[in-house]
């Protein structure tokens, strides 16, 4: 059973103190919005296998599961990102196994990554696990260059390359709470450096998250996550979330990114599906003037076991 946030006791206290710090950041923000992290979608609260595939052993039962995100719909070359994961559990050694693909399509450059990931789960006492992980794969990166101005000598030449990829993370978590980091993309050697301008896709991205999730009442449950991201020669970004989920079914949400972004979030467990839906619009009087940059972004996930028998996934 999941214990009511009033009820916690001395022991969870620097949990509490660092989820305030998470506030504090979300009122003050980061104004540092020139350049952002390499992918990132607002859903991660659900699924953040892609950036810690430790998070993979809170699911007992093993999902399928795919994203669709478009930002700035109606602008030609905007960021259009394909994901999909899926992992299975294997039971007898405490362990988790599977894969995660994803596409990021932005004007003439493509990046396609494929990995696969073991993570491993180590019982520290009755209600407390430290579970570790490591992913391996490729990445592919194309930008025609040549499509923009052929006669010009700048564009004169595309960049295509294919490298291989590395990553790592951990995670400690108990029933109700997760705490974890991670480098799932560990660049050794340089991929797109031709790019015409500084592209940070190519360097190494550690992510730091938490969440926890308690009793509303008895139908209610709230669980607030953060995901910190960061990459050398990019500002700190932070995402804040809070979802509200009535009887494991219907979840109800807000996402805050420091970058000035917010989204609404709607998702629907039906069974062994989950389905859900994202809004993000920017919140700055300078954003591009009057243009609208809403970024829509939806999941589509069956895991094999009903979504509410699982607490922890919600």
């Amino acid at each position: 059973m999941i214990p009511d946030i009033n009820k916690i006791n001395s022991d969870k206290k620097p949990l509490l103190v660092t989820l305030s710090l998470c506030l504090l950041l979300m009122v003050t923000g980061n104004r540092a919005v020139a350049q952002q992290q390499a992918f990132s979608y607002t859903q991660y609260m659900d699924n953040l296998t892609p950036f810690n595939p430790a998070y993979s052993l809170l699911d007992k039962a093993g999902s399928i599961n795919t994203l669709a995100r478009r930002q700035w719909v109606g602008v030609d070359g905007a960021p259009v990102t394909y994901l999909i994961t899926g992992n299975l559990p294997i039971e007898s050694i405490n362990a988790s196994a599977g894969v995660i693909v994803f596409n990021d399509q932005v004007a003439i450059e493509c990046q396609t990554e494929a990995n696969v990931y073991f993570a491993k789960g180590i019982q520290l006492d009755s209600r407390s696990i430290l579970a570790v992980s490591i992913n391996a794969g490729v990445r592919n990166y194309t930008a025609n260059y040549s499509t923009l101005d052929a006669t010009d000598p700048t564009f004169r030449n595309d960049v295509r390359g294919t490298k291989p990829n590395m990553g790592f993370g951990v995670m400690y978590y108990t029933d109700w709470y997760y705490l974890g980091v991670s480098v799932p993309e560990l660049t050794i050697t340089s991929l797109g450096t031709a790019s015409v301008q500084d592209n940070t896709n190519f360097r190494n991205h550690y992510y730091f998250s938490g969440a926890l999730i308690t009793n509303v009442n008895e139908d209610i449950k709230f669980k607030p996550a953060t995901l910190f991201s960061y990459a050398k020669g990019v500002p700190l970004t932070a995402d804040i979330s809070g979802i509200f989920y009535m009887k494991g079914t219907l979840g109800l949400g807000l996402n805050y990114r420091t970058d000035k972004e917010m989204s609404g979030i709607l998702t629907l467990n039906i069974n062994a599906f989950h389905v859900g839906y994202g809004y993000q619009f920017g919140t700055s009087s300078t954003n591009l003037g009057t243009f609208n940059n809403a970024t829509h972004e939806i999941s589509l996930s069956y895991r094999f076991g009903r979504w509410a028998s699982d607490p922890k996934l919600l």
